[in-house]
């Protein structure tokens, strides 16, 4: 007698799967700032300029998604090549290519359809300092009670004397060949090197770069000889010239 076999129950847990049905691939577009490098002919010039602001603002670029316009530049694919060089050595990336039709291989992405942005400011380069024009000034008489020579950028010789009352002020020293009464400022361009320099010693009132003394401080020693007054060590020193 033959036996006839259960049919197998399939079950749910050792059962084989089916393949999940694979998911879409998904694209979108995103837009990122980066900064635009305009590169302009002749190019060794573009690039002096380049390394030029890169001096003044190392990290000008440092991290940035960078940008290589060639529109103005239209570089041959070699000349591309050699400015991509260029651009790397000076530890610049660039992140994508605009301004041309094609790119070789090897090249980052031509990139279309770029909209303009914020406009980063390159520091400029400082204004070298106008060269301070050094001149002497010479009375060839006195100088009379209420009058007043001014020379900011230099010195200031007398041939006669200051009267009492008159003023000499001088960025450098000052020379009075006759008797100094009045006031001498010397040193007024803060210039602590200036120095006094008097036939007759008779001052009113003394002065080297930001220190001054009245003709109560000066005693009198020197009073009516031929006497130097100079700065030491942040005060004022006079001596006679005999």
């Amino acid at each position: 007698m033959s036996e006839t076999l259960p049919e197998p129950i399939d079950d749910p847990e050792t059962a084989p799967k089916a393949a999940p049905a694979p998911r879409p691939l998904s694209l979108r577009g995103r837009a990122f700032k980066g900064l635009a490098l305009t590169p302009e002919p002749p190019l060794p010039e573009w690039l002096a300029g380049l390394d030029a602001a890169l001096k003044r603002s190392p990290t000008l670029l440092k991290g940035r998604a960078v940008i290589l316009d060639c529109a103005q530049l239209n570089p041959e694919p070699d000349a591309l090549e050699t400015l991509m060089a260029e651009l790397k050595a000076r530890g610049i990336a660039v992140l994508g290519i605009e301004g041309l039709e094609t790119v070789g291989s090897g090249l980052p992405p031509l990139l279309v359809q770029g909209r303009p942005s914020d406009r980063v400011e390159i520091p400029a380069a400082p204004a070298e300092p106008e060269p301070q024009v050094v001149t002497s000034i010479t009375v060839e008489g006195s100088v009379r009670s209420g009058q007043s020579v001014i020379n900011p950028t230099g010195d200031v010789t007398v041939m006669g004397s200051v009267s009492s009352g008159a003023e000499i002020l001088a960025g450098g020293s000052i020379h009075v060949y006759g008797a100094l009464r009045g006031r001498a400022i010397a040193g007024a361009a803060r210039n602590p090197r200036a120095r006094i320099y008097c036939r007759k010693f008779e001052p009113e009132l003394l002065g080297i770069d930001r220190l001054v003394r009245t003709a109560e401080d000066m005693g009198t020693a020197l009073r009516g000889k031929a006497a130097q007054v100079w700065l030491d060590g942040g005060n004022i020193r006079m001596a006679s010239l005999d």
